[in-house]
């Protein structure tokens, strides 16, 4: 065997065997964490609120602007944690957020 062999794994979306490489790339692509615009986040990126949001619990709102840094992400692609003075446990929806 040369070392262009690609090992193949059987996809059942589409009934077809296709280059693991190739499967491995779209399921990445598809994990990819973005923000509201469609930037990609990553852990320690620095996001933008687009909108006010009341926050349940704290009684306060973070207004539109407000810049929340050192995000973490999570196993959900749609949401990330996030710390925020006087806020414990902070968890926004990657549709608020814009990338810094």
């Amino acid at each position: 065997m040369s070392d262009q062999d690609d090992e193949y794994v059987y996809d059942e979306a589409t009934g077809e065997w296709r280059p693991a490489s190739e499967v491995e790339a779209e399921n990445a692509a598809a994990n990819e964490v973005r923000d509201a615009a469609g930037n990609v986040l990553a852990d320690g990126d620095s996001v933008a609120l687009v909108k006010d949001l009341k926050v349940k619990g704290a009684g306060q709102t973070l207004k539109q602007g407000t810049v929340i840094k050192s995000i973490r992400l999570t196993d959900n692609p749609e949401e990330i944690d996030c710390k925020y003075e006087g806020i414990k446990g902070l968890v926004l929806r990657t549709e608020f957020v814009r990338k810094r």
